[in-house]
């Protein structure tokens, strides 16, 4: 939202209203950036645009055939068998076309707002780390399905009940007019009324549906929070205090939801008794011209059909209203994901890297801080040269930066000052995706899918087939405990791979990267989950991967780094020491504390 105020940044009494007013109407107006959505699908919005108007023609036909009825069919002979004919016609029209009406604006909705979520989603997961580290998954996916689900409904039903509403009004009102000009004009006096506390309830209703659907989000995000880590929750037996949390946050959420029904309910009460308060003053006056025979019972009967209908569409328009706010509050709140830059991004002439790529890594005075903590830099004059197929070990204390080097190589991040380059191409010159296809990662934590261990492990090469992810579980030591389970390769491995145990997840996670033969290859900790016979399998395995590689090992476990061609000791975003095992140790620094901590007896 934009801000006026004085060059001092203190806001001018004019400034406050007027962006209060620019507020209101670029919420409202958020809605009309679905029509790019719409727009795909033309052939249902006019077939929708037809239906309507064949049923609006029908609904603003009833009262006529009804003042036929009424005047002519009561006369006996034939007159009755057309009047009541003439009336079922016109019904069956009006109901075949409201059934076309809603099954295509139905449709309409469902694909919109399908494109709207697969538009979204696609942008988030395109979105740098960064934007994923500071936000929470469950007020993302809140925005991907709760607001969502309110455009549906905007689409489906309120802009279809809109538009044959705004119809049937100017309709009613033109034939009101035709029919008799002086009960039609008091039956003017009820359409301000009417309109009057739609207008004065907006503001609040807005900022009631905004926060409404912010203390949803807020539930859904501790939801997803609890649920992700419900092992944790179990083992210190906090179920009571979780469900007492969630239950806040649902009761906060169903007392500002209180707020937003209740204004929401008194503008549709007073919109309607306003409304019919006009229609009894017309009823009472046509009795009198009834009575008086200026008017017949038929003529009387159609004015009233119209004020009703007419009185109908603005306590619709009402309420439509009403929704409209708060659908402007969900599009809000998705427009502003959509508005999302990432801060990773392909240059507009990124450069190509070779082919086949040499794997020469160079950080030249790297200086980079996380964007949450900006006095306390991740790498400080960071200097390092990887050469071609050399395999170099990083290791130090936590927080040393070890990790922060790995994500700077698969460009999660870009450095404030220095470069990293990749066989002489600064990584900033080069587009992320073809960048993260030449590098393989195996994480501290593995990431699984709630899939088959066929898919978690072709996750890493899309295209290969069944024999090369057996061939590369094989090399993980995976394909043993793949085969024992109950559908072998095509058994879902749960969410987050839950079925299987910490070792096992990581040999699966080995196995992806086995797949993906890059020629730069990261391992995080890659075997900090495995048993010693595990590790001693998998190290073996991952030896002959590193073979002709560039790959950066980061690791605690000193164990698995020795033969490593070159270990670089880490602390305080520097490099304090580098050489082999046995040069380290005898310099009697840092390494050599932290070996001996490590293999104290």
């Amino acid at each position: 939202m934009a801000f006026h105020g004085s060059a001092d940044g203190t806001a001018t009494p004019a400034a406050i209203p007027e962006a209060g007013r620019e507020g209101r109407m670029r919420k409202l107006g958020s809605l009309r950036t679905l029509w790019p959505f719409v727009a795909r699908h033309r052939g249902l919005f006019s077939a929708w645009l037809l239906a309507l108007a064949v049923s609006s023609t029908a609904t603003l036909s009833l009262p006529v055939a009804v003042r036929y009825m009424i005047d002519h069919g009561f006369g006996g002979g034939s007159q009755i068998n057309q009047a009541f004919g003439l009336l079922f016609v016109v019904a069956v029209v009006l109901a075949v076309a409201t059934a076309a009406r809603f099954f295509f604006v139905s449709l309409l909705g469902e694909k919109v707002v399908a494109d709207l979520r697969g538009q979204l989603y696609a942008h988030l997961v395109g979105l740098d780390p960064g934007f994923h580290d500071r936000s929470r998954s469950g007020e993302l996916v809140s925005r991907l399905s709760a607001d969502s689900e309110l455009l549906r409904s905007v689409i489906g039903t309120t802009m279809s009940v809109a538009l044959r509403s705004t119809v049937t009004v100017v309709g009613s009102l033109v034939m009101l007019f035709v029919t008799s000009p002086r009960l039609a004009a008091y039956a003017l006096v009820g359409i301000p009324l009417a309109v009057l506390p739609i207008v004065l309830g907006a503001r609040r209703l807005e900022k009631a549906s905004r926060a409404s659907q912010d203390r949803v989000a807020d539930a859904n995000a501790l939801a997803a929070e609890t649920l992700a880590s419900v092992r944790t929750v179990q083992a210190y037996a906090r179920e009571p205090y979780e469900r007492g949390r969630f239950g806040q946050a649902l009761e906060v959420a169903v007392a500002t939801a209180r707020r937003r029904i209740g204004a929401q309910a008194a503008v549709t009460a007073a919109a309607i008794v306003l409304v019919f308060g006009a229609i009894v003053l017309v009823l009472w006056s046509g009795a009198h011209k009834v009575i008086e025979g200026t008017m017949s019972a038929g003529t009387l009967g159609q004015f009233v059909l119209y004020a009703l209908i007419g009185g109908g569409s603005v306590g619709a328009l009402a309420e439509v209203w009403n929704e409209l706010q708060r659908a402007a509050g969900g599009m809000g709140r998705i427009s502003e994901l959509l508005q999302e830059r990432p801060a990773i991004a392909a240059p507009a002439h990124p450069l190509a890297l070779p082919v086949p790529l040499r794997g020469e890594i160079r950080f030249e005075q790297v200086q980079f801080h996380y964007p949450e903590r900006e006095d306390a830099p991740a790498l400080h004059g960071f200097d390092l040269h990887v050469r071609p197929g050399e395999t170099v070990a990083l290791v130090g204390p936590s927080g040393a930066g070890k990790s922060t080097v790995l994500s700077l190589l698969l460009r999660f991040h870009d450095p404030q000052a220095g470069a990293v380059r990749i066989d002489g191409i600064d990584l900033r010159d080069v587009d992320p995706a073809p960048l993260r296809a030449q590098v393989a990662l195996v994480p501290q934590q593995p990431v699984l899918f709630a899939s088959s261990a066929m898919d978690n492990i072709r996750y890493g090469r899309l295209e290969a087939s069944d024999e090369e992810v057996r061939a590369a579980a094989r090399a993980a030591e995976a394909d043993g405990f793949i085969e024992a389970l109950p559908q072998g390769y095509a058994s879902e491995l749960g969410e987050r791979g839950a079925r299987l145990s910490g070792g096992q997840q990581q040999r699966v996670a080995i196995a992806r990267a086995l797949l993906k033969d890059a020629p730069v290859l990261l391992l995080d900790e890659a075997t900090s989950a495995l048993d010693a016979q595990s590790e001693r399998a998998v190290q073996h395995a991952l030896e002959n991967l590193m073979r002709g590689r560039t790959t950066l090992v980061v690791a605690h476990r000193l164990a698995t780094v020795l033969r490593a061609d070159r270990i670089v000791v880490m602390d305080r975003g520097r490099i304090v020491a580098e050489g082999t095992h046995a040069e380290l140790l005898a310099q009697d620094g840092l390494y050599a504390e932290l070996a001996r901590l490590q293999f104290l007896d």
